[in-house]
């Protein structure tokens, strides 16, 4: 549904003229479960994105709908819920609540949403459906957040209103993508630098079509392992804070002293730290295969020392190897299912996403969602339709 359509159907359910304000979804090239270890990582947004149609109200109601998801709601804008409702509008709602706790109360507001990227795909609908949310909240106001801080509102939103521990990464690109371009981030101090994607490459994201259901409660204990590996770490190193303040050489040294399942959880951020920084210079110079062989390497360390992937995830992976254009791939997001994410040679993406589809479908007789995605702009006012 583009801006205008949606425009039109918010008129229809409303009355009246909305701003529409849109933000994409992410794939992270690499660097996996190392944001909330203060670490790097290197994410783009894609083309697939989130739209929230606004308009004023004037009722002190909050009212939000959408076609894609179930059930609309409606709450006195004076007197938000403080805990979440446990439905799909706690993605907005949140952020109502973050904003009236920063003291930028919203006025009464119509909101229907409408996403084009699939849930519980690991393609951060969520970080999507927050920023726009937070952009077109703010507008009611006449007010503006540097994409930084918005970034910030949309993390802590889900941390202490959603419940979930994620780390910065996924509202960050969401706000400041750039076609073309992944960016590699500083999750300690939010440093940021584009670099470039060939232009002759596409990002072809793999959807398994399975997600399983225990992946919330493991992503938070995955974090507590981390916390567990720093606080035994810091008897040897009393000056870090977080994995990303520990060397390679570091861990290796107190491979022994730490329990097996604390030292691999460490040894996959602490490395997947350097894979982030070697990826970044392998892109700068066009290494397209030394980037690939990086993707490679950070898969099966996800799926043997975090061991957040999944036997459908594996077999997406094996089954891209050999296919024609292909310089490597892994799992991207949270893990246990959804997504894996291919670079492709652009002349060959579409015989790979067709030969992929095939072979996985023979494999499991589950039919994949293929999408083929360049780099994209982030968050933005789209009240026109055109992306102006």
């Amino acid at each position: 549904m583009e801006s205008t359509e949606l425009a039109r159907k918010f008129t229809g359910m409303f009355g009246g003229q909305p701003e529409i304000f849109g933000a994409p979804g992410r794939v992270n090239l690499i660097g996996e479960h190392t944001d909330y270890n203060d670490g790097f990582v290197m994410p783009s947004a894609i083309g697939m994105r989130t739209r929230v149609a606004i308009a004023r109200s004037p009722e002190a109601k909050l009212r939000i709908h959408s076609q894609d998801f179930p059930q609309s709601f409606e709450f006195d804008s004076n007197n938000l819920p403080r805990q979440a409702t446990g439905a799909w509008c706690d993605y907005v709602l949140g952020i109502a609540v973050a904003l009236q706790q920063d003291g930028q109360t919203p006025p009464g507001a119509n909101l229907f949403v409408q996403s084009e990227i699939p849930m519980g795909a690991g393609l951060s609908s969520s970080a999507a459906i927050e920023v726009a949310s937070a952009l077109a909240l703010l507008s009611l106001n006449g007010a503006t957040l540097p994409l930084p801080d918005v970034a910030r509102l949309c993390q802590r939103t889900e941390n202490t209103f959603i419940g979930a521990r994620v780390g910065i990464m996924d509202q960050f690109i969401s706000c400041l993508g750039k076609a073309g371009h992944a960016l590699l981030l500083d999750c300690r101090s939010l440093d940021y630098e584009f670099i470039p994607i060939p232009e002759g490459v596409r990002m072809v994201i793999c959807n398994t079509m399975v997600k399983h259901q225990h992946a919330g409660g493991e992503y938070n204990r995955r974090r507590e392992e981390c916390e567990e590996g720093v606080r035994m770490l810091s008897k040897w190193y009393p000056q870090i804070h977080a994995l990303r303040d520990v060397s390679v050489d570091q861990l290796a040294q107190h491979a022994h002293d730490l329990p097996e399942i604390i030292y691999k959880r460490c040894r996959h951020v602490v490395e997947e730290n350097q894979r982030v920084r070697d990826g970044g210079d392998c892109l700068r110079r066009g290494d397209l295969l030394g980037f690939g062989e990086l993707m490679r390497a950070s898969h099966r360390s996800l799926r043997d020392l975090y061991q957040v992937s999944c036997a459908e995830l594996d077999l997406m992976v094996e089954l891209a190897e050999g296919l024609p254009g292909y310089y490597g791939g892994r799992m991207t997001g949270g893990g246990f299912g959804g997504c894996t994410l291919n670079l492709v040679d652009a002349n060959y993406a579409k015989t790979f996403a067709d030969q992929i589809s095939t072979r996985y479908q023979q494999a499991v007789d589950i039919k994949p969602a293929i999408y083929i995605c360049s780099a994209a702009d982030g968050a933005r006012l789209e009240t026109d339709g055109s992306g102006s």
